[in-house]
């Protein structure tokens, strides 16, 4: 019943296509800094120096900088993106496979919170395990938080890939592993699909042709 009338689907990228670990990445920084220190990042919540680089309103330079001024983290630029990557887990190529044969059938597009760090960082990881050029070419069209200056769970993200894309709300479906980003989207007429673990996009487009 998931995809009944359903012509366009939204995939979040963190949790959905890409494995992900939040902790992994901070605390690989925090050990760049004082004992007893915390940087606070996580899937729900985030310091403002986060939002900042993840709306594209500071750059990669600015944000290494903020993170050694507020958590006196010392390292150098290389060691605060390897860091900060760290959370950046795998592609598993099944997901890579379904993308593909997904975009025969429907108008597929991507919505990321992210930033010029670890977009850098995905394409490289595209580049090297997978035949396809980027992971821009998996979709019909890609918005990324930090080019796009909007992150999720704005509703005006979701108006505004329904509104360039000339997308009905009610044949689109939104994918994500947020229940904010989720509820939000909900709110805006979107059909969703919360993806927790052990779910995969794979089991649930295994389990809707079956």
């Amino acid at each position: 019943m998931i995809l009944q009338n359903i012509k366009n689907i939204i995939f979040d990228l963190g949790g959905v296509i890409i494995n992900i670990d939040y902790d992994k990445s901070i605390r690989e920084l925090e050990t760049f800094c004082r004992p007893g220190s915390t940087i606070e990042f996580s899937q729900k919540a985030q310091s403002k120096l986060f939002d900042l680089f993840e709306t594209g309103a500071s750059t990669a330079a600015v944000f290494r900088q903020q993170l050694r001024e507020t958590y006196a983290l010392e390292a150098t630029d290389e060691e605060i993106d390897t860091a900060w990557n760290a959370m950046l887990l795998d592609i598993p190529q099944e997901r890579i496979d379904l993308l593909l044969e997904l975009g025969k059938h429907y108008r597929i597009f991507l919505m990321s919170n992210t930033n010029e760090i670890h977009l850098k960082r995905f394409n490289e990881m595209v580049e090297h395990s997978f035949t396809i050029p980027s992971l821009d070419s998996l979709f019909e069209k890609t918005y990324y938080s930090h080019l796009i200056g909007q992150r999720k769970p704005d509703a005006i993200v979701f108006e505004q890939i329904l509104a360039e894309n000339s997308l009905k709300k009610e044949e689109t479906l939104f994918i994500d592993d947020s229940m904010q980003h989720i509820e939000s989207a909900n709110k805006v007429g979107i059909r969703t699909l919360h993806l927790q673990p052990p779910l995969t996009i794979n089991k649930v487009f295994r389990d809707v042709s079956n």
